[in-house]
């Protein structure tokens, strides 16, 4: 595991004398260390060798230095500086970008404020549910730009991860691991992959293999200049980093969802969705998501086995154990729902589709299919810009809602809820999402929004940067139209947003409980998400 002795360079870089003088921070992980002086950071690689890692001799600490700093510069150009040499001097002192030979190789960066990470901003309670869009952006902007490399991922890719994670679980697990929990994860994972192995398969020959990340969670996301940034991307293996687009952001929702931040989760989905479109992966989430738990679970293990700190040792045991069981929860989600919630506009049909979706079927959370965005998307412009009345013809709105209940009944057939936000106002269409549930068995629950005319024309009148165009005079076209039977459970919106999202939810937990009772009763609750900022 450990090939060379750093204790020397270790101690030279924990030094103020190295630093101008200036204060050392230390940050350990199991595989590198970080010095925080001054203005800047240095990252030591450490030279250890793992089934997955491989940091073994100083040209190979070089080499991949020189990748880290390639790759990271993708999505966060101004934190990386470059690749610096610790070098051993004529008189046998260690020099920072010295004369001497190399001892081995740092990459430095421009210091941020630590308490800028996510994972610090999340534990502080400070992670804004507004970050959640750009960095949703940001993740999908990475994925579509990165490379394609059908070399990697598919099954093949998906195996070797399972074989890491039972053969890490297995060497660093034991005794503080439940080893049966963790062969049935692997057992049960291995049947999952071979039921999903010609959709991965697929996936990789059409381009959603790409070089990504590879190490998507809060800790690696920080936020500079206002901007969620991701950087501390895997370069040490293309094995890690090339994979299916889906798997990389799982991790990312794996560790929001794991925080108790089930509506951040839920944003990221959905405005990734949006931006990139894939409906296709979704069958893949739980392998996907369980996977991010257990590679959590085996990494964590491998930390505490470093860890010379007898407290932080159990800390880190007790949170393998916590990963470990999200993982074997995580494979077996519930069954689907889909949830219609309709009115007309200005009644708050969004913000209440939003609110609901992070608590309506698999982790993290409903698919919201919003007709205001996909209209903009048949249209091909951009959400925030106008549409003419060419983009609400009554042909392009048939089209609108053919596309909401084939979207909705793609993604219900993969196993995933589905939250539509639309405003059904025809009987038809109502009948058309209703039957979308029944095709597949799975529990439909219709909301209608009601508010007086004179409320929702208000409300149009304050949105910002939204996909609906809407304003008094299609609230008041609207208003001379007759809805018809309106059957579905009516919700009084013209109370505040809190008020109205309380009423809905409290509607769909008791469809859903009497629906999946048995299910939540016996596998859910550790998982229920708890409502969050």
């Amino acid at each position: 595991m450990i090939t060379e002795d750093q204790t020397a360079i270790l101690e030279f870089l924990n030094a103020p004398s190295t630093h101008g003088g200036d204060g050392v921070e230390r940050i350990d992980t199991h595989a590198s260390v970080v010095f925080l002086a001054g203005d800047r950071a240095l990252k030591l690689k450490r030279a250890v060798w793992y089934d997955y890692l491989d940091f073994s001799t100083a040209e190979r600490r070089r080499t991949l230095c020189e990748a880290e700093v390639r790759l990271n510069r993708r999505t966060a150009p101004t934190l990386y500086r470059g690749v610096i040499a610790v070098t051993r001097e004529a008189d046998g002192s260690l020099a920072l970008g010295g004369a001497g030979r190399p001892a081995d190789w740092l990459v430095e960066m421009n210091r941020f404020p630590q308490e800028a990470l996510f994972d610090r901003l999340a534990t502080a309670g400070n992670l804004d549910l507004t970050l959640m869009p750009p960095l949703a952006e940001a993740v999908a902007a990475l994925h579509l730009s990165a490379e394609h490399r059908v070399d990697h991922g598919g099954r093949a890719g998906m195996a070797w991860v399972l074989e890491g994670n039972a053969a890490g679980l297995g060497e660093f697990g034991r005794p503080w691991l439940d080893g049966a929990v963790a062969c049935r994860i692997v057992e049960d994972s291995k049947r999952e992959l071979e039921r999903r192995a010609a959709l991965l398969e697929r996936r990789r020959a059409s381009g959603f293999v790409r070089q990504c990340h590879g190490d998507l969670h809060l800790r690696n996301i920080v936020l500079l200049d206002g901007q969620p940034t991701l950087f501390d991307g895997v370069e040490f293996s293309d094995a890690i980093s090339c994979t299916d687009v889906f798997y990389d952001l799982s991790f990312l929702l794996m560790d929001l969802w794991r925080r108790r931040l089930p509506r951040h989760a839920n944003t990221v989905w959905n405005y990734y969705l949006t931006a990139t479109g894939d409906l296709e992966g979704v069958p893949l989430l739980p392998l996907f998501l369980s996977c991010r738990a257990a590679v959590r679970a085996k990494t964590t293990a491998t930390a505490a086995h470093l860890q010379d700190d007898v407290l932080r040792r159990g800390e880190l045991h007790a949170l393998a154990r916590e990963y470990l069981a999200m993982a074997d929860r995580l494979l077996h989600p519930p069954p689907p729902a889909l949830v219609a919630v309709g009115g007309r506009s200005g009644a708050g049909k969004s913000t209440v589709a939003a609110g609901l979706a992070p608590f309506v079927g698999a982790v993290p959370g409903a698919v919201v299919l919003r007709s205001d965005a996909i209209r903009k998307r048949l249209c091909g412009v951009p959400l925030s810009e106008p549409l003419g009345a060419e983009g609400y013809s009554p042909s392009m709105s048939e089209r609108v809602y053919a596309v909401l209940a084939e979207q909705a009944s793609l993604t219900l057939r993969a196993g995933h809820g589905v939250v539509v936000d639309a405003v059904y106002g025809r009987a038809g269409d109502r009948a058309a999402i209703e039957r979308v549930a029944a095709a597949v068995a799975a529990p439909f629950i219709g909301l209608w929004l009601e508010a007086p005319e004179a409320v929702r024309i208000a409300r149009a009148g304050q949105r910002r940067h939204d996909p609906s165009d809407a304003d008094a005079a299609v609230i008041g076209r609207q208003e001379a139209t007759d809805a018809g039977d309106i059957r579905w459970c009516r919700i009084d919106a013209s109370p505040a947003a809190a008020v109205v999202l309380s009423r809905a939810t409290e509607r769909v937990e008791n469809e859903l409980h009497a629906a999946f009772s048995g299910y939540h009763n016996a596998t859910r609750p550790a998982l229920a998400p708890v409502r969050s900022r």
